[in-house]
């Protein structure tokens, strides 16, 4: 019996010293990710790439289709395929019009599968049609090893994606602010007589601080499927785990490992000065070199000292130059490993001599 509890002692204290010491966390999952949004840094992963069933995590993408495609105050007039959906549900009846809006809050807090079929008809016109745009998308945005069959999620042969896909579509559709707006709500009533209180299913909303949401999902096949962001200090992440037994924990555990051991840091701002470019035949004989945008990127406090920034640029530029007009390159490295490209832009107009102050200035040098 002492042993026995020597053993749990001895297990409590790894526990510990995995919280104290910012090493990664254990988890459940089968599969698991942190990101940063902004960046795509990945901060943690556990069989990233596998593909798995993702159930209702499915409708992140949905909802960034009909988000893209569609207007939140279309209205939409229910079609018989869109009622009666095994699962969750809004229950929807069939010649019910609601607004894509209303819908969306359906999908996203309810989990409504009659929801999704029904924002597929409306943006796709036919259920083949909106699936189509959904795997199109995951090919855009680089999410290669997913495939949708279906809006909802529900299980289905060749239906699935990966943790580190989902965490891809999650944080395109966290670029749209109404899509952060709704999964960030707690509690929609939707313009309609009855069922029309929607509460969100993600308790991130009440138990994380900072936390943003996203998606719960679950089905047999799939275990329980999760999604989360928070926001803190300037930093958003976001954590998905797949089939995991401990999925709300999970998350939490994936979050605080990296609001707590990585900060966002400004590798350079927008409008930063690099150089001076000599411009032949300008009004002006050198044209400032500045950065076109700000790069932010998560870094622990040790690997500060570990970037690099290349920076090409031409010996010099021949007038007229535009404002903005790109004219470098700027290459950002962590440890030898490229993190981000840019361009560098021109900071001013310069227009170019006339022929006349052209023969003055080259008499004066």
């Amino acid at each position: 019996m002492k042993h026995i509890f020597l053993v749990f002692l001895s297990i409590a204290l790894l526990v510990v010293n995995t919280v104290v010491c910012g090493e990664k966390p254990a988890i459940s999952a089968q599969s698991a990710i942190l990101i940063d949004r902004n960046s795509k840094r990945i901060l943690f992963s556990y069989q990233p790439h596998i593909k798995l069933p993702m159930a209702s995590t499915t409708k992140i993408m949905t909802a960034l289709i009909a988000l893209e495609n569609g207007n939140i105050n279309d209205l939409v007039t229910i079609k018989k395929n869109s009622v009666g959906i095994e699962g969750s549900s809004i229950y929807l009846a069939e010649g019910e019009t609601l607004t894509l809006e209303d819908l969306l809050y359906g999908l996203m807090l309810r989990s409504g599968n009659d929801s999704a079929m029904a924002i597929a008809n409306h943006i796709g016109n036919d259920l083949e049609s909106f699936v189509e745009l959904m795997n199109g998308k995951a090919r855009e945005i680089g999410a290669i090893n997913t495939n949708f069959v279906n809006p909802h999620g529900l299980y289905a042969d060749n239906h699935y994606t990966t943790a580190y896909d989902l965490a891809l579509i999650t944080a395109e559709a966290l670029e749209i602010e109404k899509f952060q707006e709704i999964v960030s709500t707690k509690t929609w009533r939707a313009n309609r007589n009855k069922n029309n209180i929607f509460y969100n299913k993600n308790k991130t909303l009440w138990e994380y601080p900072g936390g943003d949401g996203v998606k719960t999902g679950y089905t047999i096949m799939s275990g329980r499927c999760l999604v989360t962001s928070a926001t803190k200090n300037n930093i958003q992440l976001i954590a998905v785990v797949l089939n995991a037994s401990n999925w709300f924990n999970d998350c939490y555990k994936l979050m605080d490992y990296g609001f707590e051991n990585f900060k966002n840091y400004v590798i350079y701002e927008e409008g930063k000065f690099f150089k001076n470019i000599p411009v032949i035949n300008g009004e002006k004989e050198i044209i400032p070199a500045i950065a076109k945008r700000t790069f932010l990127y998560p870094l622990k406090e040790d690997e500060l000292e570990k970037v690099k920034l290349n920076i090409k640029l031409p010996n010099y530029l021949e007038a007229p130059i535009n404002k903005g007009d790109e004219i470098g390159d700027i290459t950002v490295y962590l440890d030898g490993q490229i993190i981000h490209k840019d361009r560098i832009i021109a900071k001013e107009n310069i227009d170019q001599l006339s022929i006349i102050k052209r023969i003055i200035r080259r008499f004066r040098d």
